[in-house]
């Protein structure tokens, strides 16, 4: 029966549109349920795609049997056609009575829980406790990777995630040939697919294939070209050392004051494998100065452009995620401002919401907005879990000063953090752009429009004077031939310094 399946098919489509449309008009208030929202609108989107192949490979015909049950029906006895698949039906529900029905209809709507349930979604798993539903990332694994790395430097977790996605000096100490080491390749693997998964779980209704395929190109591009930072390529020469007395290991790169210890250095199972890698390094050199088309066949070059393609695709992943990134390192600021029973109370509380059922009957509507209704009588900010903010906090930051900025349109910013933040935002720059203004990083502090136009008329009054001046100062010169401008010559005199 080709032409039932057609209309399921259609009829699904039509329905999973419809779930869609009711998903993508709901507003959610947390980002839990937003994210499972969009995960849910991600799968309708999937089964969309794998209807409509389906539906194109009936449409298509290629084996001729929907032309035949069209003929069988449009020939001949009417009801002939239709007693029979009739029957088939039957026999069908005689073989198997208990087969389950599926109803489109309730198929893709969204469900009331029930009382009692507890309400689950897939997102659930997907996040740990310090991600809080892919807001804020969670490196704690790598960062301890990072550390494992030999000659590094030991970073807190803090400053990790500000060069995280640095991969040259100085914020990474670590030679190109220590970067070819199984343990530096699993460090950067690893943290190019946390960021990669990261991604795909946090933003579900992107198309990231293509993202990651432009990705790629880019990296193709710039290693053809030769132009990723770290890894360009260099035809290896003889090694010069520094010009002082002493003894120059060309393999090891290090400069040795004394003859014993440079010769019992020689023995030593790092200067022999910084000999065999130089010496590798050189050969492949060779081959490349003689055919540079043969670059990318060099297994050290192979591998080498491994670890920079996972190093170039970390980078690219962290600055598309900046937002992210800056949210994880203020509360990471935040949780070490905190006492344990603080993190506790915070950890208890998100694990209550998202675990919490929806409320449940007509009679307890009125209970359950009353739960709802947050006591904050000293009106704080809310956090990111939707409740007030410490007190403490509140007065650690100065939320509760206000600076009003007359270039910005009278806007009010709430702290000194916010304030002095904002110079350097989009408004702030437009206002002082409307005003004529175009170097505005001289006018920091300044908020008020007369003020900055009076400051803007001097700069430029100065600017034509000193331009002016340039070629009318005289020079004065005194007894001892010391030369100087005429103001300065005279007030010294006056002075009685002359």
């Amino acid at each position: 029966m080709i032409l039932e399946e057609q209309r399921f098919l259609h009829e699904d489509l039509e329905r999973l549109e419809q779930g869609i449309s009711d998903r993508v008009a709901e507003d959610p208030r947390h980002v839990r349920e937003r994210l499972n929202r969009d995960h849910q609108i991600a799968g309708f989107l999937d089964r969309i795609q794998d209807q409509s192949k389906r539906l194109l490979d009936i449409y298509k015909d290629a084996d001729g049997a929907r032309t035949k049950e069209i003929q069988s029906i449009s020939t001949g006895e009417p009801l002939e056609e239709f007693y029979k698949q009739l029957g088939e039906i039957k026999s069908f529900h005689a073989r198997y009575p208990n087969e389950p029905v599926e109803n489109l209809e309730r198929a893709y709507k969204k469900r009331a829980p029930v009382e009692g349930e507890v309400t689950t979604s897939a997102i659930d798993n997907m996040f740990t406790g310090e991600e809080a539903f892919g807001r804020f990332f969670d490196l704690t694994g790598i960062h301890e990777l990072y550390l494992n790395l030999p000659g590094i430097k030991r970073l807190t977790y803090l400053q990790y995630l500000d060069s995280f996605d640095s991969f040259v000096p100085p914020s990474l100490n670590i030679k190109r040939a220590d970067k070819l080491t199984d343990q530096y390749f699993a460090y950067v693997g690893q943290l190019a697919e946390y960021l990669e998964s990261f991604m795909r779980r946090t933003r579900p209704l992107e198309d990231l294939d293509k993202l990651f395929k432009s990705f790629d190109e880019d990296f193709q591009k710039a290693w053809d070209e030769n132009e990723i930072p770290g890894w360009k390529f260099e035809v290896i020469g003889p090694t010069v050392g520094p010009a002082v007395d002493g003894i120059w290991c060309k393999d090891c790169e290090k400069e040795f004051k004394n003859d014993n210890v440079y010769k019992s250095h020689l023995s030593g199972k790092k200067h022999i494998k910084a000999a065999e890698l130089r010496a590798t390094r050189e050969s492949e050199s060779g081959v490349e100065a003689d055919d540079s088309s043969k670059r990318g066949n060099n297994t050290i070059r192979l591998k080498e452009k491994a670890i920079a393609e996972r190093e170039y695709r970390s980078k690219r992943l962290a600055a598309a995620m900046s937002q992210e990134r800056s949210d994880t390192r203020v509360n990471v600021e935040r949780k070490q401002g905190m006492t344990e029973r603080e993190r506790q109370m915070e950890l208890d509380s998100l694990f209550a919401e998202s675990s919490s059922a929806a409320p449940h009957g007509g009679d307890s509507d009125s209970d359950s907005d009353d739960d709802e209704k947050i006591y904050n009588p000293l009106k704080l900010p809310l956090a990111w879990d939707g409740k007030p903010i410490p007190f403490w906090l509140y007065k650690l930051h100065g939320l509760g000063v206000e600076f009003k900025c007359e270039i910005c349109g009278n806007y009010v910013y709430m702290g000194r953090r916010a304030f002095d933040k904002h110079f350097n935002e989009a408004r702030h720059i437009y206002g002082l752009k409307c005003l004529g203004i175009t170097n505005t990083t001289l006018f920091r502090e300044i908020t008020g429009i007369d003020d900055a136009r009076k400051l803007w008329a001097k700069i430029q009054s100065d600017k034509k004077k000193a331009k002016a001046d340039d070629g009318g100062i005289v020079q004065m010169e005194d007894a001892e031939g010391n030369v100087m401008p005429e103001k300065v010559y005279y007030d010294l005199q006056k002075q009685g310094l002359l």
